[in-house]
């Protein structure tokens, strides 16, 4: 009889927890839904907004103003953005007391996303769901008391979360959580929780009735060795071009170190910027640019918008300014891939979809989070082409990645550090 009593216990203690993840799941992906669901909106409202009143990014420099003293003052911490995110996961996994992430990062990183975009800087909006997400998820580790495993799976979560509401792609909002976090020390807990999470959150968004992008690729060769040749060929243009991204992101960041007042840094990049746009005498490259990406698809892109938009953000978020990296490596990847017809015989959508995904792939080194994206994007007929593309860049984009925190394991870092011994030997 005692020994069921124990049984019946311990059968009773596993349901309530099952219960209260449950309950944490509906709040985080309820909570984080609905916020990425109105900064979507906001920001669709502003885009329209700056296009109806260009004169608005001659104010650049002073929004970037606004931005880098609100950081400077209430966000010390907040400002390190998803690298706080992975810099907390990981003291959590070492069993070592980190502080929780603060609430402020998720209005710092809302407002001030905004004000980047409708003031014309070159920005995504992955970067702040995903803030969002972390930030709103690590609150409830004191309302509910959980321990350093159980925050870790919390913020999982909250990556999962966002990165699934504001692109639409849940099953890939959770891979990305659990692979950016690094797939090495996740749990069958935090693998459940990740998913159930990014389809609350998906689905809260639609249910505010925020739409995302659609994106199609009308033509697909045969499969064949040449096909597939060319598929290596282009993803390695890919990955070289992610490692350039990178690289140009850390380069302005050293510029921009040299300004020791940091408010003053986005000021004085606003103002380059603002003057680009008025010496361009176009608006192509500023914000998400995603009617640029939908035309990639389907109408030949500009020689140089690739380069441009690549120079741009990276300009831009070196600054100091919000928003994220994915968005602007879509339209990068996409309109890069558009021009590779020019020697590349694979039909031009698809050569815009494998870009759009493969520099994504080599920016984040989320190999496996970046080929479900291009599934749950463009439908399985692209998989094989997206994922060679994909996996090519990925090797190909050098051990940097564009969130500095990212841990260096997996068997593209072993393989980096035996060529880098052979070559001393």
């Amino acid at each position: 009889m005692e020994i069921k009593h124990n049984k019946t216990k311990k059968l009773n203690i596993s349901f309530s927890g099952l219960l209260k993840w449950l309950a944490i799941s509906m709040l985080v992906g309820g909570i984080v839904g609905s916020t990425t669901a109105l900064f979507l909106s906001s920001l669709d409202q502003v885009t329209l907004w700056r296009s109806s009143h260009i004169w608005v990014v001659n104010f650049l420099p002073f929004a970037g103003l606004a931005i880098g003293l609100a950081y400077h003052y209430y966000g010390t911490e907040s400002i390190k953005g998803h690298n706080l995110i992975l810099e907390s996961h990981q003291e959590a996994d070492n069993h070592t007391d980190s502080k929780k992430i603060p609430f402020m990062m998720a209005p710092l990183v809302f407002t001030s996303t905004l004000l980047t975009h409708v003031a014309g800087g070159s920005a995504g909006r992955e970067g702040t769901a995903v803030q969002m997400g972390g930030a709103i998820a690590d609150q409830f580790t004191s309302l509910f008391t959980l321990d350093t495993t159980a925050r870790k799976t919390l913020l999982i979560m909250g990556v999962s979360a966002g990165f699934a509401a504001v692109f639409g792609t849940p099953i890939a909002g959770a891979v990305f959580a659990l692979e950016i976090m690094s797939f090495k020390s996740v749990k069958s807990t935090d693998i459940v929780s990740s998913f159930i999470v990014a389809y609350i959150a998906h689905y809260t968004c639609l249910a505010w009735h925020v739409h995302h992008a659609n994106y199609s690729i009308i033509s697909f060769p045969a499969i064949s060795l040449a096909t597939l040749l060319w598929t290596i060929v282009a993803g390695l243009i890919f990955g070289v071009t992610a490692f350039i991204f990178i690289y140009t992101g850390k380069i302005f960041e050293q510029l921009f170190s040299k300004i020791k007042f940091a408010p003053l840094r986005p000021f004085v990049g606003g103002i380059f910027i603002a003057l680009f746009i008025v010496v361009a005498n176009s608006t192509k490259y500023i914000g998400l640019g995603i009617p640029s990406i939908v035309d990639a698809f389907i109408t030949p892109a500009g020689h140089f918008d690739f380069a441009i938009k690549l120079l741009l953000t990276s300009f831009t978020l070196s600054a100091g300014f919000k928003g994220g990296e994915v968005t602007p490596l879509f339209f990068i990847g996409a309109t890069l891939g558009n021009i590779l017809i020019w020697f590349i015989p694979i039909p031009m959508g698809l050569l815009a979809g494998m870009g759009f995904v493969a520099v994504f792939a080599g920016a984040t080194h989320c190999a496996i989070a970046s080929v479900i994206l291009g599934i749950e994007l463009f439908g399985m007929q692209a998989g094989m082409y997206i994922g060679l593309a994909s996996l090519v860049a990925y090797f190909a984009s050098g051990v940097n990645s564009i969130y500095s925190a990212q841990l260096k394991i997996g068997v593209k870092y072993e393989l980096y550090n035996f060529i880098s011994k052979s070559k001393r030997l």
